[in-house]
């Protein structure tokens, strides 16, 4: 009778075991199978430092923005020191590695051509208006002088500091206001360049326009909704700044990511977890970017010095030719592992209809690579017709196109100054620019729904960026690579 009463309560024991083990494992294996987010996101936003407030100790008279540095290094020494080693100071990468470069390359937008303006050389005074430096006027510039950085650029807050040719402050500024007003940086002094890259107000980015300097929630729900700041993502150590841009940069170091702070499986639909591997959060939050102000998406630098042509700021300037703009832009989806090709000066331009200066790196092989939403940029400009390269021109200043609307003229200067030879014969090319979009994240009710995507007429095309149709027929990446590779391994039989 004992025994019977002791296998019976050991059998129960074994049962309640069998069930609850693998219940207790697969929930400890990831605490968010039900959409139980483990940690806050806010958990993973830094914490700002207390604003110091400098009004009293910064006190002037300034005539000079070097006098205004040479007082702000008076208490932070070192600050000028960790700039100066920076991709904000120095615009070029130090030596990197490339496939398929025999040696290593410095490349940044200091040297890197581009098919907005082109490039900086010969342009300097014009281009080094965002430098966060004064009187980068030539070549000669030297990087070494602490001297020359500009602290007014990232840390104004009295919103009536600007700077001009060289980098220098426009005639007017108030520079004790300005001093005296420092704060840690805001939307608006990384925006005052960044809103305005390649020449204007939304036009290169696409996600990034000034908009967003005061941007309502549904246009970023993180700036509008909650006023995170650029540095709450682009987080900071001893000046050196987060992020990276494939526009000019070859490697995939100090990247940042959505997953800095979210979960990578915090939705409680599984099946949306499940594209997380492939899919990158963009994708499917950032449905469209130029929401309130158009970006431009064409740029002909052929039909520009036409005198006669009426003038339009989104259509033609006689200066820079003609333009398409778009407004409410889809973006493109392409695989990209954070890593990008990049046309150097010297390089060829492709047999192919278009020549892409920074084609994003990753295929559907790819394990590292996700599906990214792009805006891409096309162009057309010179190039030399018997060296088959593209050409940069000197645009601005003496003698450049914007004066003289002489082509051979402005490739003979920029020729002279990068090192490239000119023949002396010019055509015009076409190109394409990549631009992922990681800003103007839409508030999570506005993401793209299952069936944007998939869909009956063919919302994406599916063919293009690997697969041989919807995935939802033909299974996932991981599913329709096995069954190519059992289908090539059963061809070679």
């Amino acid at each position: 009778m004992k025994y019977r009463q002791t296998g019976w309560i050991a059998g129960l024991v074994f049962i309640l075991a069998l069930v609850a083990i693998p219940i207790w494992y697969f929930t400890q294996i990831d605490d968010t199978v039900a959409g139980q987010i483990p940690d806050s996101p806010w958990d993973g936003v830094p914490r700002r430092a207390a604003p110091v407030d400098h009004s009293s100790l910064l006190e002037g008279p300034f005539e000079t923005g070097q006098q205004v540095t040479a007082a702000c290094l008076a208490c932070h020494e070192d600050s000028a020191e960790q700039v100066i080693h920076t991709a904000h100071w120095r615009w070029e990468s130090g030596p990197v590695e490339m496939e398929g470069r025999a040696e290593a390359v410095s490349v940044g937008k200091k040297n890197a051509i581009n098919n907005f303006c082109i490039g900086i050389q010969g342009n300097w005074e014009s281009c080094t208006s965002c430098h966060a430096g004064y009187g980068w006027e030539d070549e000669t510039f030297d990087f070494e002088n602490t001297a020359n950085v500009d602290c007014l650029a990232c840390h104004d807050h009295s919103g009536g500091y600007r700077k001009g040719k060289m980098g220098l402050p426009v005639e007017g500024v108030d520079l004790v206001a300005a001093a005296k007003s420092v704060g840690l940086p805001t939307r608006e002094n990384c925006g005052s360049c960044h809103f305005r890259g390649g020449g204007g107000n939304a036009v290169k980015h696409g996600d990034l326009d000034e908009s967003l300097y005061y941007p309502e929630e549904h246009v970023d729900v993180h700036m509008g909704r909650y006023d995170f700041q650029c540095i709450d993502c682009h987080r900071t150590e001893d000046h050196v700044i987060g992020g990276r841009s494939i526009s000019v940069s070859v490697d995939n170091e100090n990247q940042i990511a959505c997953t800095d702070c979210h979960s990578p499986k915090l939705h409680a639909d599984q099946r949306i977890n499940a594209h997380t591997d492939t899919v990158a959060c963009q994708t499917c939050h950032i449905p469209e970017v130029a929401v309130h102000q158009a970006t431009k998406t064409h740029w002909d630098w052929s039909t520009a010095g036409d005198a006669d042509r009426e003038e339009d700021t989104h259509e033609y300037l006689k200066i820079k030719g003609s333009f398409i703009y778009e407004k409410s832009l889809k973006p493109e989806f392409i695989w990209y592992n954070g890593l990008a090709e990049r046309y150097l000066l010297g390089d060829p331009v492709t047999d192919g209809p278009i020549t892409p200066l920074n084609h994003p790196k990753g295929d559907i092989r790819d394990p590292d690579a996700k599906i990214w939403p792009f805006k891409v940029h096309l162009a057309v400009q010179p190039y030399d017709v018997e060296y088959n390269y593209l050409m940069q021109p000197v645009t601005a200043g003496q003698g450049g196109f914007w004066r003289e609307f002489d082509w051979d003229q402005a490739l003979r200067l920029g020729s002279e100054i990068t090192g490239m030879e000119y023949s002396g014969a010019y055509g015009f090319a076409s190109t394409s620019m990549y631009w992922p979009q990681t800003h103007m994240v839409a508030p999570k009710e506005d993401a793209l729904q299952c069936k944007s995507c998939h869909c009956e007429r063919g919302c994406i095309d599916w063919v293009a960026i690997g697969y041989p149709g919807d995935p939802m027929k033909w299974g996932s990446r991981e599913a329709l690579l096995h069954h190519r590779a059992l289908s090539t391994q059963e061809a070679g039989r």
